[in-house]
């Protein structure tokens, strides 16, 4: 998920627990902790290839979250010695109870796991002893009613105690905490509900007439804010079949129905896919298209090119389940697609995520 809706999930947990009348620092601890996973993107350092081959690795495995609680209690405990050297300004009688904080921030950590779970990118929640993928399917990366359920719960007591304090009432300390929990009801339901739509949608998808053959692998990806719309991706021997399917009508959106074939396996493309870019590319993808679209001078005629990068193949990498436009993607230049350029002695030499090129050792 994006990290707002991390974080307002972390601060959600922390009132719906009742933890800001209970221990010092458990908002801000478990607004941080629910997005710290994220740290990995300092990966970009070393290059758009690096990070999204570490994206969602270490710091999103199980093994590694009481490290990062840890870490976290650890830099607050830090702050309030440092704290208690000065004179006091805002004490809030408050006690910080460490145990609690590291509790908290563990349960904020794994919300950041599981809200990455629902939606199609997946996680590695076992490397690195297992780095197979786990998808929910069940969340577009960006879904507004979880903004709308999170934010209006954070955001309404806020304008209570204006009112409040416009009539001098007193602000009780756990204030918001019934509609923290429910927005957390409300995100769960939606959960339950996608899910069961999902299944229902996969089951009448795969009783579709698919013009290239049996289904061998299917998926379905969802749309934000529609709960009955997916995105289906079938997969037959010869083709990957794409559609919108809408589990109202039990059927699908013929406007949205292409079909495309397997591409043929080039030399450039048997290289392309034994590179580094290949190798971790192909790891991630699921329904993978790698195809060879001709050489750089035609694909690239406003690039200032060396005479001899001109005649290089570019092989382009796409994974269509994240094919379906909405939100500016679309068709081949999707997110998350990649180039190799390949040489004529059938070497990458130069590779490129999307529009940032990865230096290559």
């Amino acid at each position: 998920m994006e990290p707002v809706t991390h974080m307002l999930t972390g601060a959600c947990l922390s009132r719906a627990l009742g933890f800001p009348a209970k221990v010092r620092y458990a908002t801000v601890a478990c607004v941080i902790a629910a997005e710290i996973p994220d740290a990995d993107y300092v990966y970009r350092l070393g290059g758009p290839l690096t990070y999204f081959q570490h994206h969602r690795g270490w710091t999103h495995a199980l093994w590694s979250l009481p490290l990062q609680a840890a870490v976290i209690t650890a830099a607050f405990y830090f702050v309030h010695r440092s704290q208690n050297k000065r004179p006091q300004r805002h004490a809030n009688g408050v006690p910080p109870r460490w145990l609690l904080l590291f509790g908290l921030c563990l349960l904020a950590l794994l919300s950041h796991l599981l809200l990455d779970w629902t939606n199609n990118y997946g996680i590695r929640p076992f490397a690195p002893w297992n780095p197979r993928w786990y998808y929910g399917d069940l969340i577009f990366i960006v879904e507004p009613l979880l903004l709308l359920f999170l934010g209006g719960a954070l955001i309404l007591p806020m304008l209570f105690s204006l009112i409040n304090g416009e009539i001098g009432a007193n602000r009780s300390r756990s204030s918001g905490r019934g509609l923290a929990a429910t927005a957390l009801v409300l995100m769960t339901a939606l959960w339950g509900f996608r899910f069961m739509q999902r299944n229902e949608a996969r089951t009448q998808a795969r009783t579709q007439d698919y013009r290239s053959g049996p289904v061998q692998h299917m998926g379905l990806n969802p749309y934000p804010i529609n709960p009955f719309r997916w995105f289906v991706v079938a997969e037959t021997s010869s083709a990957l079949e794409l559609g919108s399917f809408d589990n109202r009508t039990g059927t699908y959106d013929t406007d949205t129905l292409q079909t495309i074939s397997k591409p043929p396996v080039t030399p450039a493309v048997t290289a392309a896919k034994q590179s580094w870019l290949g190798r971790v590319y192909l790891d991630w993808a699921r329904f993978p298209i790698v195809e060879d679209r001709g050489t750089v001078e035609q694909l690239h005629p406003d690039m200032d090119l060396e005479p001899q990068e001109r005649t290089w193949r570019v092989v382009r990498f796409t994974d269509l389940r994240f094919g379906y436009p909405v939100l500016g993607m679309s068709g081949s230049r999707a997110p998350l697609g990649a180039e190799a350029w390949v040489d004529a002695t059938q070497h990458v030499q130069r590779v490129f995520l999307g529009q940032s090129e990865q230096k290559l050792p």
